[in-house]
């Protein structure tokens, strides 16, 4: 094991943002990500797409990440990289620059679960940042996931709950596109619920057993909504844009806490912590800030920049699999799909 300081290279490519990390410890040096425009006139993600333009970029945000860390490669202790989920032809990308850098510098590979790296990414140092104690629950929402975990351990989670259809970042891009928002509709869909009244519209929950949650049925009732409202008055959706997103919103946030109360019931844990592209809600944000004095939980929200896909989260899950020697054989493969 190497004394001094341990220097992680990570790389994320499990959609469309290329993205390349260096991590001093569990302390971020540089943290770059290339987003991709392209899809947005697609209105989503074009997977051949994504993955001709991460072969584009991975060199250049590579070399950018070292030069804003100010270390060179030879100073490297390891390369992280995402493993999956995620789209194959992305995932492979960055698989095999990793891969070929990590032989080039005769260094470990640390293969990493995406998922997973959006519940460590709380164990960044950041000041003004708590750390979550062990065991935490982790309700992980993205565009691909929604799940809730109990977090035992560094590599000791339990999945207990998540959705058996659409994720809740599915719900919110669905939903916005139904509302004729341009992709990706999510963030414009939180931005007009600021102005509107979230009891306007009221819609209701679907009735999932367990911690488990299901979002395709307001998917559908909410474009019934609108089809039906529309038929009337054609200008239905602009006279009622910012209630219609914030009854959308506060709906999907109802769903999240129900489900958030419920596992806290069960297990007895009330540290909780958020993760996955769909933190960044303001609305989601401001309930779990809420639900510290309100149900008395140990709420934990990261910066923006570790909510999104980025590569310092995928560093530190790196990190922590360095320290336990949890490298990856040089025949490693991505894969589309993986279980914590």
């Amino acid at each position: 094991m190497s004394q001094g300081p341990i220097y992680i290279l990570a790389l994320e490519s499990s959609c469309d943002d290329t993205a390349a990390a260096v991590l001093q410890d569990t302390t971020v040096l540089s943290n770059v990500v290339a987003r991709q425009h392209i899809h947005e006139e697609y209105g989503g993600v074009v997977p051949e797409l994504a993955s001709r333009a991460h072969q584009q970029n991975i060199v250049p945000v590579v070399d950018v990440a070292l030069k804003k860390a100010g270390i060179t490669r030879e100073q490297l202790h390891a390369i992280a990289f995402t493993q999956g989920p995620g789209l194959m032809g992305s995932l492979l990308v960055g698989t095999s620059f990793a891969k070929s850098m990590a032989m080039g510098l005769n260094i470990p590979l640390l293969a990493v679960n995406h998922m997973h790296a959006h519940i460590l990414a709380h164990f960044i140092t950041e000041e003004g940042y708590d750390i979550p104690e062990f065991p935490f629950l982790a309700l992980t929402i993205s565009g691909g996931h929604t799940q809730i975990v109990q977090v035992n351990d560094f590599f000791d989670l339990k999945v207990i709950g998540e959705t058996t259809d659409d994720a809740v970042g599915e719900a919110f891009d669905k939903s916005a596109k139904i509302l004729g928002l341009p992709y990706p509709g999510g963030p414009l869909i939180d931005q007009w619920a600021k102005e509107g009244n979230p009891k306007r519209f009221p819609f209701t929950r679907p009735k999932v057993d367990g911690l488990n949650f299901s979002f395709s049925g307001l998917k559908t009732q909410i474009l019934y909504f609108i089809q039906k409202n529309t038929a009337i008055n054609s200008n239905f959706i602009e006279e009622n844009k910012a209630d219609i997103c914030a009854s959308i919103q506060h709906i999907i946030i109802a769903i999240l806490m129900e489900k958030l109360e419920m596992a806290v019931a069960q297990t007895g844990i009330s540290q909780i912590a958020i993760g996955g592209g769909v933190s960044a809600n303001s609305g989601i944000r401001q309930a779990l800030v809420e639900a510290r004095t309100q149900k008395g939980w140990k709420t934990f929200i990261p910066k923006f920049e570790y909510t999104t896909d980025n590569a310092a989260m995928i560093g530190i899950v790196g990190y922590y699999r360095y320290l336990n020697q949890h490298y990856a054989s040089r025949d490693v493969v991505a894969k589309a799909r993986i279980p914590f």
